[in-house]
């Protein structure tokens, strides 16, 4: 595909000739003075050098955090400026929404549309956030009268977070915001495929006046600054957005020293439509939900079971709905999705669009690559998919959709539940106890009725089964980030 993102003007931000580490308040090259590329990919141009932190580096960031954790700059810092702090992280992220907006869309072809959303989003994630440092509450237990016990919550300590690379800052977000309210100190490992913009955003915490060494960015790769953080002596908890395959392995490094893990992984969400639905709404959506992202989002809803009755219709009406996600230039203000993100990735998604075929599924449209630069792929739908085939059960991370018929709700059910995932589900009815019946009998996460997608901060989002350990947002996040210590106290 023929571009001209590389006429954009650059930010300020790239101008340097290698992008370093922020450990302890400053940047810093890697201690092997290695450096890694990352790529445009709409036009497949290195975009910057960026450090290649390893295990010596992660080393002093995690000594940096675990510093910091007791300095009373920050151990001593009241909730109330706590708040503060979190509040102003939120205002400057909006302040420089477009320069991370266009860092991100650079970075990994997302729409500058659709990243200027997205800081919208992690700005409203550090408003959440800043309301919990004052309600961080024990309890006051009853007791004989001469005995006084409670509780009270502690930081759990030094928190590493491994996020991906869809949504860079909007997960950076995730991870930094729960851990700064409970008064911890973090490690950020950016995925190498983004990481710039997590730079950036560590440069912003620092000017909102969190201390130095609370939060640290360590760019490099999963299998070596990863891997080093997953397993670290002295990390207290870990928490990581990413593949089932890196999560496992996350969750066997942290036996060293028992860490506490909250992992957000892989999915492949059914989508059900039923014959009473708004199908119009529902092909809109749903063509949204496979599409968004270049498909790259764990709770994507690839899986769409369509009632029999409605099947050829709402085919019909789902592939026009697809064919408006043509991949296009991802700083051109009309395009709702860019590239893949990375030649890896391209490689991926192809490989599945030739399986397909070879399954016997047929297409309602898409099932190319798009010639020329860059990492683009057609919008693609699978039809006759039978549950079965390996495009319906193994998460794709591209903009392909699988149709599934189905006869009854109980069949629609059984093969909902029939993956090893369980992060998300949408079901599309008008019928009240049916959506009652469905939500409790679908094995996920979030359940979404006449909508897919949406999250909200205040509410908690993870997953079942082989998508996920813990929850992230709302109440259930706060437990994850604080250790609860009992107090008995006898009287004299």
């Amino acid at each position: 595909m023929d571009s001209t993102i590389e006429t954009a003007p650059r930010p300020e931000f790239l101008s340097g000739d290698v992008q370093h580490l922020l450990i302890d308040g400053e940047r810093r090259p890697s201690a092997s003075g290695e450096t890694f590329e990352t790529v445009d990919p709409a036009t497949e141009e290195v975009l910057a050098r960026v450090a290649s932190g390893g295990a010596a580096d992660v080393d002093a960031a995690v000594a940096s955090a675990r510093r910091a954790l007791d300095d009373p700059a920050w151990a001593g810092m009241s909730p109330h400026e706590r708040t503060r702090v979190l509040i102003r992280i939120g205002e400057l992220i909006e302040r420089h929404a477009e320069e991370l907006a266009m860092i991100d869309t650079l970075d990994n072809g997302t729409p500058i549309t659709m990243t200027r959303g997205m800081m919208a989003r992690a700005s409203e994630v550090f408003r959440y956030y800043s309301g919990w440092p004052t309600r961080l509450y024990g309890e006051t237990n009853a007791s004989v009268p001469s005995q006084v016990n409670l509780t009270v919550r502690e930081p759990v300590g030094v928190c590493a977070g491994i996020i991906p690379w869809n949504a860079p800052v909007l997960m950076a977000a995730w991870k930094i915001a729960p851990a700064l309210a409970c008064g911890n100190t973090c490690v950020l490992k950016p995925a190498e495929q983004s990481p710039l913009s997590a730079l950036r955003l560590g440069e912003l915490i620092l000017e909102a006046g969190v201390p130095a060494g609370v939060v640290n960015v360590v760019t490099g790769f999963g299998e070596t600054a990863g891997a080093a953080l997953a397993a670290h002596s002295d990390v207290d908890k870990v928490a990581f957005t990413g593949s089932t395959t890196v999560g496992k392995s996350i969750l066997a490094a942290s036996t060293g020293n028992l860490k506490r893990v909250t992992l957000e992984l892989g999915g492949k969400s059914p989508n059900i439509v039923f014959p009473d639905a708004d199908l119009e709404a529902a092909a809109a959506a749903s063509a949204t939900a496979f599409c968004r992202l270049s498909g790259q989002v764990c709770a994507a809803g690839t899986r769409i079971f369509v009632h029999e009755s409605i099947h050829d219709e709402f085919v019909e009406l789902l592939a026009a709905q697809a064919t408006q996600w043509m991949p296009g230039n991802p700083l051109d203000p009309e395009t709702k999705m860019g590239p893949l993100v990375s030649s890896e990735q391209y490689e991926r998604v192809t490989s599945y669009l030739a399986l397909g075929r070879e399954e016997g599924a047929g297409l309602a449209t898409g099932g190319s690559a798009v010639d020329g630069r860059g990492y683009f792929v057609e919008p693609t739908l699978f039809t006759g998919v039978d549950n079965r085939m390996r495009i319906a059960q193994e998460e794709i991370f591209g903009p392909v959709g699988a149709v599934i018929r189905f006869s009854t709700e109980e069949e629609a059910v059984a093969r909902a539940n029939d993956t090893r995932y369980g992060l998300a589900a949408a079901v599309w009815t008008n019928d009240l106890s049916r959506t009652h019946r469905m939500a409790r009998a679908i094995k996920a996460g979030t359940v979404w009725v006449n909508q897919i997608g949406p999250q909200d901060p205040a509410l908690p989002f993870g997953g079942y089964k082989e998508s996920g350990i813990g929850r992230e947002h709302g109440s259930a996040s706060i437990d994850m980030y604080t250790e609860t210590k009992t107090v008995m106290m006898q009287l004299r």
